[in-house]
């Protein structure tokens, strides 16, 4: 059975997620203000509406709370953000993502009831960032104020070895979730595999431990 989504917002950031879940095969309800953003998603989206979402009966004769998550992309505009979030949780709405413009903006989603809270121009920021500092890393997923995911290349210094001869998790508190080998993926590897030099590892650890471990065996 299809989810349903209901995108609140259709920016750069929501239109994204728009299209990407309609690409995934799932219903989706696009609802803007904007009438002329409305228009993009119309042969696109399950359902586009022009609608102001900071009217709780607006939400509910658009049948907001039978939705499987709720999506607040208003970018524009933090007070109508804060005063859908609100009523989308007061009407009893279990699973709202919302896009936080800054800290400020996250607090106020953390105690009105935001199941989930994303800063896109942020976390983006910080994934270029890894990947400047670091020609080896090819992403950056952070999980949490200290954990991250990161993918990167195998270069010269780890080429040959096995991941027990390393010893990454003793030496750096991290571990090795899976190996890309071309079309090929190793997922929990075992201690005698020998990683190659072009294979992408994919690990996870407290950020502190990441940057030793990125430091000390990635190539310069």
């Amino acid at each position: 059975m299809k989810k349903q989504f209901a995108v609140i917002g259709l920016g750069r950031f929501g239109g994204s997620v728009c299209r990407a879940l309609i690409e995934q095969g799932m219903e989706v309800m696009a609802i803007d203000v904007d009438e002329s953003r409305v228009n993009e998603f119309r042969d696109i989206a399950t359902h586009a509406v022009v609608a102001n979402t900071t009217d709780e009966n607006v939400l509910k004769n658009l049948g907001i709370r039978n939705f499987d998550r709720v999506i607040v992309a208003i970018g524009d505009n933090i007070q109508a953000s804060i005063l859908t979030t609100l009523i989308l949780g007061e009407l009893g709405v279990k699973h709202i993502t919302v896009k936080a413009q800054n800290d400020y903006h996250e607090k106020v989603l953390n105690k009105i009831g935001a199941e989930q809270i994303v800063h896109p121009e942020r976390d983006m920021g910080v994934r270029i960032a890894h990947h400047l500092v670091s020609k080896n890393v090819l992403d950056y997923l952070e999980l949490s104020d200290e954990y991250s995911i990161i993918e990167l290349i195998v270069g010269q210094k780890m080429d040959g070895k096995t991941l027990i001869e390393l010893d990454i998790r003793a030496k750096y508190g991290c571990s090795v979730l899976a190996i890309k080998r071309g079309s090929d993926i190793i997922v929990s590897p075992q201690a005698s595999e020998e990683i190659q030099r072009g294979d992408i590892l994919i690990v996870i650890g407290a950020d502190r431990d990441m940057n030793r471990f990125e430091q000390q065996m990635v190539d310069e």
